[in-house]
């Protein structure tokens, strides 16, 4: 779904520190990446970039809730993962560990592994943190969308309280009552992925030059206002793009020097466990 393609891997690229630096205290550059880096034919000069960071976007597993079709946001904290939810945590574990070593040859490792607070992000996460060897990181900022007074309902549910209430939300016309926007939720999830970029660009500036890889755990409406906002997509369009349960979705952000993002390429969007 990209046009990247694979480039021989870069050497190491000394990098002129920030002013004030105490070399000293800096710990010893990393050995160069054995990675080979993804880049576009049309991307940004490589000479102005760091190495590439790779964010897989996961979905949780299924709930007693997806699977009821039920409003399910970031008002609760529950509900936990099902038995069939668990199964695919495991699975989309197996696939995240995967990805450098069995599939994705081009990509780095995972080697962080961040979650929405929601038990069933956690619970999946954990899935995730234990097969990579890494500690879950609870971040608020890719929490689910909050339906406010919609939560636990259907459909058909809100139409019948509320007209076309939903359909005005989904075209981000309006907020939940009492919840939030699809656009609010792009612009703190959105938010993420440019902090991640910045502590990225800083550990390359200091030394440490390498492609790094980072799965977020999320869900269905934070992943598709990530994605639909790094691809310039109107707010209304975002609900046209549709992460399944347990799937996957992976960017590869180009930052400059100073952390600001040049690019971010898509290179995957909603690819389902088996």
């Amino acid at each position: 779904m990209s046009d990247a393609q694979v480039e021989p891997a870069v050497p190491h690229r000394p990098h002129r520190l920030p002013e004030g630096t105490d070399l000293e205290r800096e710990a010893p550059a990393e050995a160069p990446s054995t990675t080979p880096r993804v880049q576009s034919p049309f991307s940004p000069d490589e000479e102005d970039l760091v190495a590439p960071l790779t964010l897989v976007l996961l979905r949780h597993g299924v709930t007693e809730m997806t699977t009821s079709r039920r409003m399910s946001g970031s008002g609760v904290p529950g509900p936990a993962l099902s038995a069939a939810g668990r199964v695919q945590a495991a699975k989309a574990a197996d696939l995240v560990y995967g990805m450098g070593r069995r599939t994705w040859m081009q990509l780095p490792h995972v080697t962080r592994v961040l979650a929405s607070p929601m038990v069933r992000t956690q619970e999946t996460a954990g899935a995730v943190g234990r097969r990579v060897g890494a500690h879950v990181e609870t971040e608020p900022g890719i929490k689910e969308v909050d339906f406010g007074v919609w939560e636990g309902l259907t459909v058909p549910e809100i139409a019948e309280r509320d007209g076309d209430a939903i359909h005005r939300w989904r075209r981000a016309e309006i907020a939940a009552p009492e919840g939030e926007s699809i656009a609010e939720v792009g612009e703190r999830g959105y938010a993420v992925v440019k902090r991640l970029a910045q502590e990225h660009a800083a550990e390359c500036m200091a030394g440490r030059d390498v492609p790094r890889g980072i799965a977020l755990v999320s869900h269905a409406v934070a992943i598709k206002s990530i994605v639909g906002t790094v691809l310039g997509m109107p707010a209304s369009q975002w609900g046209l793009i549709w992460p399944s349960p347990a799937s996957t979705s992976v960017l590869q952000v180009r930052a400059r020097y100073d952390g600001s993002i040049a690019e971010t390429h898509v290179l995957a969007v909603g690819v389902p466990v088996e």
